[in-house]
């Protein structure tokens, strides 16, 4: 801003001669002419350098949060595919538990086993609502990733429109 500010400084004596003389010549009056064309070229700059920053900020706001919308998607399908290596193992613990009991040589190892049994049926039912609860949040996580995405997109478009606009002020 300071360089479009001291443009304007030297230029209003300029303009205020230009306007004093304006009747007697022509060429003060183009040069006066010429003078506002600049003004008016430097606000548009200045104007378009500040819209280009608050779209900068803007992308650096967004990319920050789809940066936490990347790392909640990761976490919630680490802990899906935990939550899952969990249901796997528990069931194969029941399967052993089973084998146990069936296997039993007296009634206290198949007393131990069933107890066994019964607490894994209990574990089974505690994971497949965990398991519910987190393809939840995962869905939810997924979502608002696509939707950070898509706000993210729509930055980038206005990045690149801003681009060609300011590609077109260089070839004037």
């Amino acid at each position: 801003m300071l360089p479009v500010s001291i443009c304007l400084a030297l230029l209003f004596p300029v303009l205020a001669l230009a306007e004093t003389n304006s009747a007697d010549s022509p060429l003060a009056q183009s040069m006066l002419t010429e003078i506002r064309l600049l003004r008016q070229d430097l606000q548009g700059a200045a104007a378009t350098i500040q819209r280009v920053q608050i779209a900068m900020y803007r992308v650096q706001a967004q990319s920050s949060q789809l940066d936490r919308a990347t790392q909640r998607v990761e976490q919630s399908r680490v802990g899906c595919m935990g939550m899952q290596w969990q249901q796997k193992n528990n069931t194969r613990q029941m399967e052993q538990a089973q084998a146990r009991k069936a296997n039993a040589q007296n009634p206290q190892e198949q007393k131990a086993a069933e107890a066994e049994l019964q607490q894994l049926r209990l574990f089974t039912e505690q994971l497949a609502s965990q398991e519910q609860q987190c393809q939840i949040e995962q869905a939810e996580a997924d979502n608002q990733f696509r939707q950070e995405q898509a706000k993210m997109n729509d930055l980038q478009d206005q990045l690149d429109k801003l681009d060609r606009v300011l590609a077109g002020y260089g070839k004037k």
